[in-house]
């Protein structure tokens, strides 16, 4: 199987299974701290739980270090990225255990989003900075298999650590601090093992300038630095046209997800526990449908095209999200869970290689970095709209409707550009 035979080629390469070792150790990192917030503001039967609720703490966790993003970028193509890997891993294990403390003191719940805001805030820098690394690691032909093993890896990682967050949960009561400070032992796991990677292997290659900037300095380069990408970014058509459908795509996924979060909560539990199983369940089949588009978006990357395996995961996702979802049972959604892992991961990778392929080295980190905002504002986005339109139970065909509807203006869009750029370049 081509898939497989490409995978091992890439696994024997040192520097790359060091690379994806940080990135897994992250990300399971990542999804035992989420998995911990997630519970402590929706499942603990202290609180309130409502959609404007769990928008307002999306809004509070992901758009303040929305706008690190820009500054993120531009240090990282300045910063040795091994280097941000190391520290910043190191720093979140200790804000982590500060955001445990908090838990266990129950302080006002804007102490404990300031902490837990620390944490993702750096979680910027580490994302973005292992996006613009893979190139460094492997050949350019081999970007479309490493984009489907590597993001693919972490976001299963977030998916284990998740897991084990929630059996941590499940087994034990009051047990959220126990769970963060799990979550910053896999961050100081994952510093210790960036230092297998050569300080200077992993770029920027051509960083300008010295490379420690001053606070003014940063600030200054950010302006110019952003304007500088967007310039470059707004030359490069097929970039451009992958960002855009992703960012839609992930407004659509946000929806969805707090939609599922009612769901599990309200319409189909009648306590905390049993709405966190559900949950957990959901989330496991999800990461099934991720792990599924890493085995087969290589090839149909090669016979569509990543633009047009990003169309068909749209499509498809716009026809079977209503198909499944207006059943509003725990059976046909976690089905439509596992297709939107796929859709979404599999327009993920395509969108990963174009940018990878398609932006310049020096500019990379500003464009992850540019990639990282859109993806949380599309979040944070989606999550107010799904507040304003969801009932206390979670229950709303004109949400599921509305998203559907999204995903097909968004593949009839790409398909639309793609004809297009053909019949000009047949004309041509």
């Amino acid at each position: 199987m081509p898939v497989v035979r490409d995978l091992r080629v890439l696994l024997r390469l040192r520097d790359f299974r060091n690379l994806l070792a940080v990135r897994l150790l992250s990300q399971a990192a990542d999804g035992v701290y989420q998995v911990a917030l997630a519970t402590y503001v929706v499942f603990s039967p202290e609180k309130q739980t409502s959609p404007a609720a769990i928008a307002s703490a999306m809004a509070v966790l992901l758009l303040p270090y929305s706008a690190i993003g820009p500054f993120a970028g531009v240090l990282l193509d300045r910063w040795r990225r091994r280097q941000v890997f190391l520290y910043g891993n190191l720093l979140r294990a200790l804000l982590a255990c500060v955001t445990g403390m908090l838990i266990v003191a129950n302080v006002p719940d804007w102490l404990f989003y300031a902490s837990a805001l620390s944490v993702t805030a750096v979680n910027r820098f580490v994302l973005a900075g292992l996006s613009a690394s893979l190139p460094h690691v492997v050949g350019p032909g081999q970007l479309v298999t490493a984009n489907a093993l590597f993001p693919t890896a972490g976001t299963l990682a977030a998916t284990v650590g998740g897991g084990l967050a929630f059996v941590v949960r499940l087994l034990a009561s009051d047990s959220n601090a126990v769970v963060v400070l799990l979550g910053a032992g896999l961050y100081l796991c994952s510093a210790l093992v960036s230092l297998s990677l050569a300080v200077d292997l992993l770029g920027p290659d051509h960083p300008p300038g010295r490379l420690n900037p001053s606070v003014a300095e940063g600030i200054t380069l950010t302006v110019r630095g952003m304007a500088e990408g967007l310039r470059h970014l707004s030359t490069r058509r097929e970039p451009v046209q992958a960002l855009t459908a992703m960012t839609m795509m992930r407004f659509c996924y946000g929806a969805l997800f707090v939609m599922l979060l009612m769901l599990c909560r309200f319409s189909w539990s009648d306590n905390e526990s049993d709405g966190l199983a559900l949950l957990g369940v959901a989330v496991g089949v999800s990461g099934a449908g991720f792990f599924t588009a890493a085995v087969i978006t290589p090839s149909l990357v090669g016979r569509l095209g990543p633009l047009g395996w990003i169309t068909a995961c749209s499509a498809g996702a716009a026809l079977l999200v209503p198909a499944l979802g207006l059943f509003f049972a725990p059976g046909p959604m976690v089905i439509a869970a596992f297709v939107l892992g796929l859709a979404t991961q599999g327009a993920k990778i395509s969108t990963d290689t174009v940018v990878q392929s398609g932006v310049d080295d020096e500019y990379r980190g500003r464009v992850f970095s540019l990639y990282d905002v859109l993806f949380n504002v599309a979040f944070v986005g989606a999550a107010a709209v799904a507040s304003l339109m969801l009932p206390p139970d979670g229950r709303s065909a004109a949400l599921i409707l509305s998203v559907a509807a999204l995903y097909a203006a968004t593949a009839a869009l790409l398909a639309r550009q793609s004809r297009r750029f053909t019949g000009g370049a047949s004309k041509r």
